[in-house]
């Protein structure tokens, strides 16, 4: 997961850029508005899709029958864990060549390939104590959402310490897979609650900016700028779940 989402970055640097240059483009509010209210609404259909389909994988023998045997997960399985940060690659890689249709289409299939992958975690956890989590997340990032979207303060530079973070986060998680400490997983887990809180004020932010002046894009270009961030957003969303989930969450 952590991978997935530092992989979805370079698209809106570009697109910063374009923002940026002098001329007589400007920073349209209303535009902006228009553009952060169509990119939450995309993340919040994937959302959905994606508890929709974890709560029917979980509750269904057969279905979860397809990902898990006796002995552990299956090639399904294994499959549908790693597939979802393949769509992320797709989609970042073949952004300029795809069309809005197709990647709106990808941004479903990756949303029901993850509702598959987090259906464990209804195995794992009580249902509760799950809830509560989600509860706790949503509220987290809707006031980080709105901070980024609402202050005046520049975050872009402190993105550059966010991603540096991420990036060791990654490689102190890929060490402890292998280690097994319980301790560097608490403080991994604490690290993780404070840079995706941060990531998420950080991208409502920059897709603010980047909204701002979608107009000069092109319809086309925008409605995939707009799957784009969702997909962004979507990732910094989960990221915050499941960390907050390892202190939040009691085990069945």
């Amino acid at each position: 997961m952590l991978e997935q989402r530092n992989n979805n970055t370079g698209i809106f640097a570009g697109q910063r850029g374009a923002a940026s240059q002098s001329g007589s483009i400007t920073l349209d509010a209303e535009t902006a508005r228009i553009f952060i209210s169509k990119v939450f609404s995309w993340m919040a259909v994937g959302l959905a899709i994606t508890a929709f389909v974890a709560w029917a994988f979980a509750s269904s023998e057969q279905l979860i029958g397809l990902l898990i045997s006796e002995s552990g997960m299956n090639v399904m399985g294994y499959v549908v864990m790693f597939a979802p940060f393949a769509l992320v690659l797709l989609m970042s890689f073949r952004f300029e060549k795809m069309s809005s249709g197709t990647i709106t289409l990808l941004f479903g299939g990756f949303s029901i390939l993850m509702g598959m992958s987090l259906s464990f975690i209804l195995l794992v956890f009580t249902a509760s104590s799950v809830f509560q989590t989600f509860a706790v997340t949503a509220g987290m990032f809707g006031t980080m959402a709105i901070i980024g979207y609402t202050t005046k303060t520049d975050l872009s530079k402190f993105g550059a310490y966010l991603y540096m973070a991420l990036i060791g986060l990654i490689l102190a998680s890929v060490i402890n897979w292998f280690m097994q400490s319980s301790t560097m997983e608490y403080i991994i887990s604490f690290a993780g609650v404070l840079i995706f809180t941060g990531l998420t004020a950080y991208d409502t932010q920059k897709l603010k900016r980047i909204g701002s002046n979608s107009e000069a894009y092109g319809q086309e270009r925008t409605n995939k700028l707009v799957i784009m961030g969702a997909l962004t957003l979507y990732l910094d969303f989960i990221n915050l779940f499941l960390f907050l989930l390892r202190f939040l969450g009691d085990r069945r």
